[in-house]
């Protein structure tokens, strides 16, 4: 698990370091205020004073957040942040993240590879494979309406079956041929 945290600053330290870059210099008493605004929102505020290595890996991730947030970018790019945790922690954080989000009413882009963090956070989603957009749309437009067989395969839950066919349109109606060719063993 990789934080990118100062293992001999504290919390509040790491937090503030952003901030205080030679490049940016806000006063102290305003690091102090937005520091504090950004533990609260992480809700790391009661561990301001400890070493990052007194933390455990959840917290670490939300010093790591918190780091990004504190900032106010423009916009937040955030890549898996949340691939190393276990996963009870993985869904806390997750509903973090949105509640965050509300709050700031930010724009992030999240890579992740989970489908549940997309479905869970996304107002628009792109799916992609191998490097291509393949839909892009509202959770409930890619779950409902996927483009193709790619897209309703990654993202639908319960997993697919997916039986190769052909409709066979007769005199009487409809039948289904099933592709004996294309069969898995």
């Amino acid at each position: 698990q990789q934080y990118s945290l100062y293992p001999h600053l504290s919390v509040f330290d790491n937090l503030a370091f952003p901030l205080r870059s030679p490049a940016r210099r806000f006063p102290e008493e305003a690091v102090r205020r937005r520091v504090e605004e950004v533990a609260r929102m992480v809700r790391i505020d009661h561990k301001l004073d400890n070493r990052s290595t007194k933390l455990s890996g959840g917290e670490m991730q939300r010093v790591a957040i918190g780091r990004a947030l504190v900032r106010k970018p423009a916009i937040y790019l955030m890549d898996e942040p949340l691939s190393s945790l276990d996963a009870k922690l993985r869904a806390d954080l997750r509903l973090e993240l949105k509640r965050i989000q509300s709050e700031l009413g930010a724009t992030m882009l999240y890579v992740t590879h989970d489908q549940i963090e997309a479905m869970t956070l996304a107002t628009k989603i792109a799916v992609m494979r191998d490097g291509e957009v393949q839909q892009f749309g509202t959770p409930a437009e890619i779950y409902n309406n996927p483009t193709n067989i790619f897209v309703a395969d990654f993202m639908g839950s319960p997993a697919m079956n997916l039986i190769p066919a052909k409709i066979d349109g007769n005199g009487s109606g409809l039948s289904v041929v099933l592709d004996r060719e294309s069969r898995q063993p």
